[in-house]
This record gives structure tokens, sequence and C-alpha cells, in this order.
């Protein structure tokens, strides 16, 4: 009866996830989509650099006073100017950010000046930053708890008696971590879909290309950032024998699913912020794809911190899987974590 109302209650959950996530996309989409062109100052000596056919709605600029007094009036988004120090022959100028339509319309990406650097494009920095935040949270926290739940029933029932004198305990943990990391990863796919679909029906190919990599990375991160948190779910749960124990020892883990999602949000402008969350193995599957968007990390940075988090990863499944082995058969009250690391 219980594994029937949990595998409703996922698919309910599933489907109000996809259908939450395909809103707001296609919200995102349009919201972007809604300036036809991007308004941009050009100077005589930067002409040849603006490709021809391009979304631009383009003023004359007399020169480059001119053109960074239209950008600062607000009369334009931004301004292409000739520059001879530049390698491509021409920068960009831009009050706090320049448009990224207006980069990836350029067949050069040239230098940027910004006028007053301290402001983003808060509006989708937020909107991504959201998107990763919930993904994360959702993902994590939803198969997390099925697992929970299922070792306790089989703590329950003692179906575990039957099926760890038919295989060993450590397979049967790995059965359930691989399990589920296959169905947490084939959601995510399908989420990555759903922003592609969401993005090319809008219109919105240009964001699509810039959330490419960080959707890629983070896909990668959540693989091995799941089965470090699966693991120590199965091993949390084993120490109790009851449903209603269950949040007495899952209680921190969920909160180690919730920080991400809260910090990344209330601090995606804050580089400090996101530069420690990307490191920390609990983080890093929502801190790095949000510094790779906002083009914060440097090529080595990802590497270097999925090197930490298969380390973490490592360290989590053996401890894990002792705590899960020597748990599992107690069927008293709550195991102290003492007792399941030492046997």
């Amino acid at each position: 009866m219980g594994s029937k109302l949990r595998s409703k209650a996922f698919v309910i959950s599933t489907a109000i996830l996809f259908l939450g996530a395909l809103a707001l996309v296609i919200w995102g989409g349009f919201s972007a989509g809604n300036s036809t062109a991007t308004p941009v100052a050009v100077t005589s000596d930067a002409t040849q650099y603006v490709p021809a056919g391009a979304d631009l709605e383009v003023t004359d600029a007399a020169d480059r006073a001119a053109a960074e007094k239209l950008v600062a009036d607000g009369d334009v988004d931004a301004a292409i100017v000739g520059d001879s120090a530049s390698p491509t022959g021409f920068a960009v100028i831009a009050e706090s950010s320049a448009p990224t339509e207006l980069l990836l319309t350029l067949a050069q990406i040239p230098p940027v000046e910004l006028l007053d650097p301290d402001e983003g494009n808060a509006g989708l920095r937020y909107l991504v930053a959201i998107g990763f935040g919930v993904v994360f949270l959702m993902a994590a926290s939803l198969f997390g708890g099925t697992i929970a739940q299922s070792v306790v029933e089989e703590k329950q029932t003692r179906v575990v008696e039957l099926l760890i004198s038919a295989i060993p305990t450590r397979a049967l943990l790995a059965g359930k971590v691989i399990g589920n990391t296959i169905l947490a990863m084939g959601q995510i796919l399908i989420l990555a879909a759903i922003a592609i679909v969401g993005l090319t029906v809008t219109g919105q190919g240009e964001i699509l290309q810039g959330l490419g990599m960080p959707i890629a990375w983070f896909a990668v991160f959540f693989f091995f950032g799941f089965i470090l948190l699966a693991s120590l779910f199965a091993a949390a749960a084993a120490m109790v024998s009851r449903q209603e124990d269950i949040g007495s020892t899952t209680t921190p883990l969920t909160m180690l699913i919730m920080a991400p999602y809260f910090l990344v949000i209330f601090f995606n402008d804050n580089p400090l912020v996101l530069g420690i969350m990307s490191y920390v193995p609990f983080s890093a599957p929502v801190g790095m794809p949000m510094r790779l968007y906002l083009g914060e990390a440097q090529w080595w940075e990802p590497i270097l911190s999925l090197v930490i988090l298969i380390a973490t990863c490592v360290a989590a499944i053996a401890i894990g899987a002792k705590i899960y082995e020597n748990s599992l058969l107690r069927m008293g009250a709550r195991v102290k974590l003492r007792e399941a690391l030492g046997g």
C-alpha cells in the first residue's frame, strides 16, 4: 500500500515539476523576447563590424564620446565603437552589462567596457538561479525521501531479512542508489529537453547558447552529487525502524539540500558566496553551473570542483555503506551514529 501511494505521489510531483519548468522557461523566454531589437549606438569607424541582418536598432554616433553619452543616458543598451587597441578592431561599451544577444550576434567577441559595472542583468540572473536551485531541491529531496522511506519500510516489514539472505548488504544499497540515480538523471534530462524546447519555441536561441555549457555541467555535477546524497539518505534511514522516525535522522540531509537553493537565490549576485558554493560538495551542483553561466569561473575550476565532489562521494559511499550494513538488522529503537559506525 505504501509503495503504491509513493508511486502515485512520485508521478504527480514529477508531472507538476515538468509543467512548472515548462511554464517557467516559456515565461522567461517571452519576457526576454519582448524587445524585438537591441538598441545600439555605432560609430562610423565600427559600422563594418555590425553583421548584416542582425536584430539591432542602430543609432549613428559621431564619435566614441557621443556613443558613451547615449549609453549613459539610457538611449541605447550598448555601443559598438572602433578601437585600435582591441585585437578585433572594435569594442562594446555598456552601462552595467553587455547584452548577451548583442555579443552572440557579433562574429567575434570584442573587449567589453562597462560604465557602471556594479549592477548586472538581475532579471535573467535571478531566473537562472531559481531554475538551477529548484531542480536541485526538487529532484534531490524527492528521490532522497523515496530512498529513505523504502529502507524503513523494508525494515518494518522485515523484508530486508529475506533480501540480505539472498544478496550482500552493500549490493542492496548499491541497487537502491543506482536505480534512483537513473530515475533522477532521467528527470534532469527531461527538464533539459523542456528548457531547449521552450527556449526554441520562444525564439531565444541566444539564451539557449549561453545556457548550453552550464546545463551540461549541471547534469554532470548532479549525477555525482545525487549519488553522495542517496548513499547518505539510505544510511540515515537505516538507523530507524519506523516511518515516524525518518525525520530525526534525515533532517540534516534535507537542510544540506535546501541550503544551496536559498543561497543561490539570495546571493546570486555575490561572487564570494557563489565561489564558496561552487567548491562545497553539497552545493557545487548549483554553485558551479551558476558561475559558469555568469562567466565568473576559469576553465579549470569546474574540473577541480568535480574532483573534490567525486572524492567526497567516494568517502560518503564508504561511510554510508558501513552505517547501512551495521544498522539494517537492528529492529529496535533508533540506532546511534557511534553504534552504526562501530558495528
